[in-house]
């Protein structure tokens, strides 16, 4: 494999694009690439751009994401902090969280997207939520999601 295929420049990458092709792209073809050697650096976009995109208000928070469906079996354990207005993320999180959401790379990309609805992924059993449910569902709305 090339370089060129080893990593991509996400600066280039436009949000409302990226969600577009969320939504346009077969489930086989993102099972590849959440398995393949770009998912670190998609995951780690996708927080970064949180933290953008985030719209401020509401209540201060931890929150967990577990991402299921690492190449070696594992799963990636992010966190997001909001307070003060603001929305921090980090690969190692560090507080008690007051929800905990785990799904599988394909449903991660599709949910932060705005390409699949929280509660239904929730009520279809795609998401996994421990903590606090009420909070869960108004996690989508706190964030300006690009519409593709």
């Amino acid at each position: 494999m090339s370089n060129e295929t080893e990593s991509i420049d996400t600066s280039a990458v436009d949000a409302q694009e990226f969600a577009r092709n969320i939504g346009q792209a077969k489930d086989q073809d993102l099972r590849e690439a959440m398995e393949g050697p770009l998912r670190d650096q998609i995951v780690r976009e996708i927080f970064k751009r949180m933290e953008e995109h985030y719209r401020g208000g509401g209540k201060s928070a931890v929150i967990h994401w577990k991402i299921t469906g690492r190449p070696d079996g594992g799963e990636d354990h992010w966190e997001a902090v909001v307070a003060d207005g603001k929305c921090t993320t980090s690969p190692a999180p560090s507080s008690d969280p007051r929800v905990t959401l785990k799904l599988n790379g394909i449903d991660f990309l599709k949910l932060v997207t705005g390409n699949a609805s929280g509660p239904t992924m929730f009520l279809t059993g795609k998401l996994k939520i421990e903590g606090d449910l009420m909070f869960a569902a108004g996690i989508q709305s706190m964030f300006a999601i690009p519409k593709g």
